[in-house]
């Protein structure tokens, strides 16, 4: 007779390849998932009704609050001129928006390469950041003349746009880990070296997080310029609620508001968008988790 050997076979690698994958279950919408979107839905459609009841119901003039309805019409009309006069808001936007990235990562680099130059200018980007816009939109308005509006606008939107590119992207810089960095320096690699290959991927982070901020606020600084330099050569969005409110069509205000909003959020989400492929493989902050 012989002994029956029952100790389980070892596993072998290649066993791994062909066995069944349970703790990976199918990408799907899970509770949680329609929760997150279900419910903002919920209460926006219930604040709409309650909205649309109550100003009827209470007899409110339209000049004072119209009616969710109403503001829908508006919108339907109004919407070609609304989105001609949103679409060079925009502009404004993203050319602000492209120049503080720009100008703000320039400038962090070299901050981070020489702390004389941060000491002499910080402080002044730190002024331009805390001068409310509306103070010094009248002076750039002199200096760029009323027949260029539009560098006015640019350099006003830019100016609210910088500061965040700028702040997180010294902030990413000098995150790098310093035993890297001593590393690196033992090997003998150049300051050129370790920015390209440690500091400015390790940035990367930091650097996305103030583009989103900045997003926000390049459109938040092009409304407002356009508000405070009262521009009607070539209307953007803010004059378009200013010509409304003007007229007394509250409901021609809300639409551009509605529009405006959208923008925004649709900033955002681009924003958001490209953070997450940027980092979802590799950074703490985007890699999915089982719990």
């Amino acid at each position: 007779m012989t002994a029956v050997d029952t100790a389980p076979a070892a596993v072998q690698p290649d066993d791994l390849d062909s066995a069944p994958v349970f703790a990976t279950a199918p990408k799907r919408w899970t509770e949680t998932t329609w929760a997150r979107v279900g419910i903002p839905i919920l209460i926006g459609i219930l604040f709409i009704g309650l909205w649309e009841v109550l100003v009827y119901a209470l007899g409110i003039r339209r000049f004072v609050l119209p009616r969710p309805s109403m503001i829908a019409v508006a919108l339907v009309e109004h919407f070609g001129s609304l989105m001609a006069s949103l679409w060079y808001t925009l502009k404004v936007t993203f050319v602000a928006f492209g120049l503080a990235l720009v100008g703000g990562v320039a400038l962090a680099i070299l901050f981070v390469q020489s702390r004389v130059i941060e000491l002499a200018l910080f402080p002044y980007a730190v002024i331009l950041q805390v001068t409310p816009v509306v103070a010094i939109a009248p002076i750039v308005l002199i200096w760029t003349g009323l027949d260029n509006v539009y560098l006015a606008l640019l350099i006003l939107a830019w100016i609210v746009a910088f500061f965040p590119i700028l702040s997180n992207m010294v902030l990413g810089l000098r995150s790098a880990d310093h035993n890297l960095i001593n590393l690196f320096q033992l090997y003998g690699a150049s300051r050129w070296q370790i920015l390209r290959r440690l500091q400015l991927p390790s940035s990367l982070p930091y650097l996305l997080g103030g583009m989103k901020i900045s997003g926000g606020l390049a459109l938040i600084g092009a409304v407002v310029a356009e508000f405070v330099s009262f521009s009607g050569g070539e209307s953007g969005i803010a004059w378009r609620i200013i010509e409304s409110g003007n007229r007394l069509e509250t409901e021609r205000m809300f639409a551009a508001l509605i529009l405006l909003s959208a923008a925004g959020v649709t900033i955002f989400m681009v924003l958001h968008g490209l953070q997450h492929l940027a980092l979802r493989k590799w950074h703490e902050s985007a890699l999915k988790r089982e719990n």
